[in-house]
């Protein structure tokens, strides 16, 4: 019997399902498989986080969940924060997941250690402490894209879609170039996504001054010119990403499951849920089919030593 995107489902349906399949499986048998499951991974999910560590270019986001707060039956919110390798980079894709209590600045800054480099992220204020230190922002231009984009659905407004066609500039350059060197990429972008970030610069503070304080089009400029320096940062090399999409599309899937999900049912099930879906959008990134990795891995590590941990991670090998 298989469970079809089972990662996805809550533990009551993948028990109405087993039972479908005349199989008696109860909620707490299993609950205590995926326990048993992530405690066993942990040591994979902890090398996994340290090989995306050594990147110097990293995506971080996060998003709410609900976890049950023992004793009362009530629910508060917890936080799932994600961490992506550069998409950029030749080294195999990295995404790495951490489940915290909260969402301070705190927790990224605890994950992230000594760690050193441009760490790519939205406008939350929890990460700028990192900011004054020895991490390099990089904002995401697809979020001052969809200001524009959900302003030019709402009234088809001239600035909203003027803003557009020169973002779309931009992403054309980037597509035409994925295949590129890094330094091919980067003199590109120097020859070509430079001027049109210093013309569109110039055009928003233009345009800012003949828009109205407090309203949705000012808002929308506003939060381009306030981030500008971190959104442009990316075309002075060729290996900064132009957005977040890529740790936005990793964590994806975990927002799909919280449709279907309840709750965690605690802290330490929450963080054993996340080792093992790190493990298994990790496997996804590399082409590798995560349940039947799932499988193999889970039937070796018994048996398996530890300085030979890397041969068990879901990374695609190179030559």
């Amino acid at each position: 019997m298989r469970f079809p995107r089972a990662t996805r489902l809550p533990l009551y349906r993948l028990e109405r399902q087993a039972a479908r399949s005349g199989v008696t499986l109860s909620r707490s048998t299993l609950a205590d498989w995926v326990g048993r499951t992530g405690v066993a991974l942990e040591p994979l999910w902890l090398r996994l986080a340290e090989l995306l560590r050594q990147g110097a270019v990293l995506h971080a986001d996060e998003t709410p969940v609900q976890q049950l707060d023992p004793g009362n039956g009530k629910t508060r919110r917890a936080y799932l924060w994600a961490y992506r390798s550069n998409a950029l980079a030749s080294d195999p894709p990295i995404a790495v997941f951490d489940y915290q209590p909260g969402r301070g600045g705190k927790y990224v800054a605890e994950f992230l250690r000594d760690w050193q480099g441009a760490l790519m992220v939205d406008e939350f204020a929890g990460y700028q402490a990192l900011f004054r230190g020895e991490v390099i922002e990089l904002a995401c231009m697809a979020h001052a894209r969809r200001k524009f984009f959900d302003l030019h659905q709402a009234n088809q407004h001239p600035i909203a879609a003027e803003a557009l066609r020169r973002i779309g500039e931009l992403y054309a350059i980037e597509a035409a170039n994925k295949e590129a060197t890094v330094e091919e990429r980067a003199r590109r972008r120097r020859e070509t996504s430079q001027p049109l970030l210093e013309a569109l610069h110039l055009w928003l503070l233009s345009s800012r001054r003949s828009v109205a304080d407090g309203g949705a089009l000012a808002k929308a400029i506003d939060y381009s010119l306030r981030r500008w320096p971190a959104l442009a940062r990316y075309a002075g090399n060729g290996f900064y990403p132009i957005d977040n999409n890529p740790v936005e599309n990793a964590i994806r899937p975990i927002a799909l499951g919280k449709k279907n999900w309840l709750f965690a049912g605690s802290e330490p099930a929450g963080q054993r849920a996340t080792a093992i879906q790190s493990l298994l959008e990790t496997a996804r990134l590399n082409g590798i089919e995560p349940m039947a990795w799932l499988t193999e891995t889970l039937e070796k590590l018994p048996n398996w030593p530890n300085s030979r941990i890397d041969e068990l991670l879901p990374l695609k090998t190179t030559g």
